[in-house]
């Protein structure tokens, strides 16, 4: 074995037990000192809680207007969706 060899054996080696487990530690503690989200987290989930709540209101419209137009179309798009599972399989 020459020094070369030597010193990439003791470098690999440090790095599993050492730098590796240093590592695994570091972030274990950073994780366990969050305590919950953060206020930005927080306003990010109402603002998107409220987009999915109009999304949600403005499909429903939609389907009204759809429905008063052709009463059966839930029915068409309901055998469409299991025709195009079927195929999948």
């Amino acid at each position: 074995m020459g020094p070369g060899e030597a010193i990439t054996a003791v470098a690999v080696v440090g790095m599993l037990f050492i730098g590796l487990p240093g590592m695994i530690l570091h972030y274990l503690t950073k994780w366990k000192s969050q305590n919950g989200i953060s206020s930005q987290d927080e306003a990010l989930l109402d603002e998107l809680h409220d987009l999915a709540r109009r999304l949600d209101q403005r499909i429903e419209s939609v389907e009204r207007i759809v429905a008063a137009e052709n009463p059966n179309w839930k029915d068409n798009r309901i055998a469409d969706l299991s025709e195009q599972r079927r195929q999948l399989r």
